[in-house]
């Protein structure tokens, strides 16, 4: 993968992040506990379940880079103007972001550690997944200060498979968007069985 502006690269996905926080807070945020809680299909998740997959990812990774970055801070870690992902990096990234026509690109089984309850607390989950979007933009702007590509962070796969602070941070805005998406379209399917329901 090539080299890309850091500063650019981190801006860009804080914008991604603040507009994901924008369309949940307005378009998900809006609807009735009943259309959140609607699994379109046996076994397929409810968007509020779309959610709390994310939140238990922000558990586990945002500590981790509040933490790096802090140290990096400490160590007087200076920003490079390049960034270059892993090859690791960017196959998780490419993995997760849904493609330019809003398909996913893979299926995949979630690990034990990061499947959502079977009926979560709306309210809870929403304030949840909201103060992590804008824990996550803080980060990000604290980023900008300190070198992304040095600083690593142990995945959740395992401690001794690490990413860099960049690629950290691309991952997790991929795979929010590709989880926000799938969220979206529970709403759609609760949505058009609400009004099937309504004309009949």
């Amino acid at each position: 993968m090539s080299a890309v502006n850091s500063l650019e690269l981190l801006r860009q996905l804080r914008k991604n992040i603040v507009a994901v926080q924008y369309k949940v807070e307005n378009s998900l945020g809006s609807q009735t506990p009943a259309i959140l809680q609607h699994a379109p299909a046996p076994g397929k998740w409810s968007a509020i379940q779309c959610l709390e997959h994310l939140n238990t990812y922000g558990r586990v990774y945002l500590p981790a880079l509040d933490t790096a970055i802090a140290n990096a801070a400490q160590r007087n870690s200076q920003p490079n103007k390049l960034f270059k992902s892993s090859w690791l990096g960017a196959y998780f990234t490419r993995l997760m972001q849904p493609s330019a026509d809003g398909q996913l690109r893979s299926r995949m089984k979630s690990p034990k550690g990061h499947l959502p309850a079977i009926q979560p607390e709306v309210a809870t989950v929403l304030q949840e997944f909201i103060q992590q979007q804008e824990q996550m933009e803080k980060l990000m702007l604290r980023a900008e200060k300190v070198n992304i590509q040095q600083i690593k962070i142990p995945t959740s796969l395992s401690r001794f498979i690490k990413l860099s602070a960049g690629d950290t941070f691309g991952f997790l805005t991929a795979h929010i968007n590709r989880h926000v998406l799938q969220a979206e379209r529970a709403v759609k399917s609760a949505q058009a069985i609400e009004k099937d329901y309504q004309d009949a």
